[in-house]
């Protein structure tokens, strides 16, 4: 699985292009939340034994202007912690809090 780390606003397009291929899926996590540290950890643990997916993590507090640009881009209204499922370039679905955890399955998207 190809793991990126959202640190800069050029990598959107890279994205949106890698989603025509690939489910893309961005997790968008505050460290100062305890709810968002527990579901990261649930979430990359589960995630470990999928393939065929890109996998990008956002830190929100230090890339605030990324999630804004995630936000308005894919037309998503910001949460924390919150999962974006991304396909052709369009947000398929997102989740937030512990409906990451309970509700998302990787399969519905493959």
């Amino acid at each position: 699985m190809e793991h990126v780390v959202l640190s800069n606003l050029g990598q959107l397009a890279e994205i949106i292009k890698k989603s025509n291929h690939k489910p893309v899926l961005i997790f968008k996590h505050s460290t100062r939340c305890g709810i968002s540290r527990s579901v990261r950890s649930k979430f990359e643990s589960d995630l470990n034994e999928v393939e065929n997916v890109i996998y990008c993590y956002l830190d929100i507090l230090s890339n605030r202007s990324i999630s804004n640009e995630i936000s308005e881009m894919f037309e998503v209204e910001h949460q924390s912690p919150q999962l974006i499922v991304i396909k052709g370039g369009i947000a398929v679905a997102n989740f937030s809090h512990y409906d990451i955890v309970t509700k998302f399955y990787i399969k519905d998207y493959m």
